[in-house]
């Protein structure tokens, strides 16, 4: 194995993760700056935050049928172009339509990039290794929302038209990653797929070598021959709906427990607890610290622990944290750091166990005939799911609190335990081939 070849490709559709990380993020800071500007509050405060989503799902529809039909790395080469005019339209913006159409079209990019990338990394990436390197693309997922935390904190103090530079600040990365798709190939089942046998067989040997190339490439061609490839009927048969459905529950459940309110709505919730904005803007950095050390912690382990039971404990712990986050706010008890700390357990626990292991169990669980409109309707799913939970936490804290709306999500956590301690299969270690035979029904 290539481990140096294997690595820089990934590393490469990873960035896809960083520029989703800081597209979601860049919002959290910018909030007690665009509500004035703009006159925000409210349901109008809840669009502005979470039209991105609206964006989220459009790219997610359409992810599927680009990606098979132009390729995984055409696709994310459009996202990178999505994320640049995102970020300098919101930061040039002088109305609140303008504003929101931006985001809105950073959301395309987002959500393609969320069903691309992974993909992108599951179908190149050596068995054994799958999961730590599809795990790479939550570290630059967390990469990237602690660099739009930390580019908030920076231009905090530079003007009245600071959160223009938070926002335009995105097109950098975003030029970047479009440069280095250039230097990486196609992955080889999208290859097969078009029936471009030979130039499969390169990429191959460049991961695994020659001497198990044609190994390699047997199971991947008779997985593609077993019947019509890219159909919509075929995703709703019968047969692969039990794999469609625990998709669609895992993508949905890592949204619900609440993470992105939290990610979203730092500076807010630190605020009701007395800080200061400079000091909420600090603390969402170490928010985010936490968040890339305990996603290190997921690409370390992940292949030698397995999927369920990350899954299963960053649901326990999680819920535990909403719990004690919420009796602080009930209580109005906000001594000794209880709220940041609890905070940080919650975060540092999805960082490790839903929020990387749900992208390698997506990418891995779905049979290569079915793989992208399977994700494309995984990921559409999560970006509603998402969007509820970002659009509806504004109102559910002014109309029950805080303290309940957490409990809310906690209640969630509890079911997503549940269902994954029934329903979740272990794929770790096995090749894409052979989890195909997990959840499909004969």
């Amino acid at each position: 194995m290539n481990k140096q070849f294997v690595s820089r490709i990934s590393g490469v559709a990873a960035l896809g993760g960083l520029l989703f990380g800081f597209d979601t993020a860049v919002i959290s800071g910018a909030i007690p700056y665009i509500s004035p500007y703009f006159h925000l509050q409210g349901y109008l405060l809840g669009w502005a935050v979470s039209c991105v989503l609206i964006g989220c799902v459009g790219g997610a529809l359409l992810a599927g049928s680009l990606s098979d039909r132009y390729g995984r790395r055409v696709v994310l080469l459009l996202c990178a172009m999505l994320f640049a005019a995102s970020g300098l339209g919101a930061g040039l913006s002088h109305r609140i339509d303008i504003f929101i159409f931006s985001r809105t079209i950073g959301g395309l990019g987002v959500g393609a990039a969320a069903m691309v990338s992974p993909m992108y990394i599951a179908e190149t990436a050596p068995d054994r290794i799958r999961g730590r390197l599809v795990s790479f693309y939550q570290m630059a997922i967390v990469l990237g929302i602690l660099f739009a935390y930390f580019t908030n904190y920076c231009f905090k103090d530079s003007g009245t038209n600071n959160w223009r530079w938070m926002f335009a600040s995105q097109a950098f990365p975003s030029l970047l990653f479009a440069g280095l798709l250039f230097f990486v190939p196609e992955t080889p089942r999208w290859l097969v797929l078009k029936g471009r046998r030979e130039q499969a067989l390169d990429v191959l040997s460049s991961i695994a070598g020659k001497r198990v190339t044609e190994k390699m490439l047997d199971p991947i061609e008779s997985s593609f021959a077993q019947g019509s490839s890219n159909s919509l009927k075929d995703l709703f048969s019968a047969k692969y709906r039990k794999v469609l459905i625990v998709g669609i529950l895992i993508a949905v459940f890592q949204q619900i427990t609440g993470i992105n309110a939290i990610l979203y709505y730092a500076p807010v919730i630190f605020k009701e607890t007395g800080l200061d904005n400079s000091s909420s803007l600090f603390q969402t950095i170490v928010i985010g610290s936490v968040n890339v050390i305990t996603t290190g912690v997921a690409i370390a382990l992940v292949d030698h622990v397995g999927r369920k039971k990350f899954l299963l404990l960053g649901s326990m712990l999680m819920g535990i944290s909403l719990t004690t986050i919420g009796l602080c706010f009930y209580q109005r008890y906000f001594s000794h750091y209880i709220v940041l700390i609890a905070l940080l357990i919650y975060v540092a626990s999805f960082g490790c166990t839903l929020g990387a292991v749900t992208w390698v169990y997506l990418s891995e669980m779905f049979p290569n005939r079915i793989r992208s409109n399977a994700l494309s309707a995984t990921t559409l799913c999560l970006w509603l799911a998402d969007f509820l939970v970002a659009d509806t936490f504004p109102v559910l804290t002014q109309q029950l609190g805080t303290a309940l709306t957490l409990w809310i999500y906690a209640i969630c956590c509890l079911a997503a335990f549940l269902y994954i301690w029934r329903n979740v299969r272990e794929t770790k270690g096995q090749s894409l081939e052979t989890i195909e035979t997990l959840f499909i029904s004969k």
